[in-house]
């Protein structure tokens, strides 16, 4: 698959905690620690589960920068 998404993080599924219809996915990257809020129904598609290997792809109109 291609993509024109830059921000490509490989990662670890560490945890994923359903809601009636989100889910938040915690990942670790490199010791830092990823949080996603996805819907249940991607969840249960990419069948996701602690362990796992992923991509985190970062698409955002804002950025900020803390020095």
């Amino acid at each position: 698959m291609k993509i024109s998404g830059r921000n490509k993080l490989e990662a670890t599924v560490k945890e994923v905690v359903k809601g009636a219809v989100m889910a938040k996915v915690v990942m670790d990257c490199k010791g830092s620690e990823l949080v996603a809020a996805i819907t249940v129904d991607s969840v249960e598609d990419l069948k996701l589960a602690p362990g796992d290997k992923v991509t985190a792809l970062v698409k955002a109109t804002e950025m900020m920068v803390l020095k």
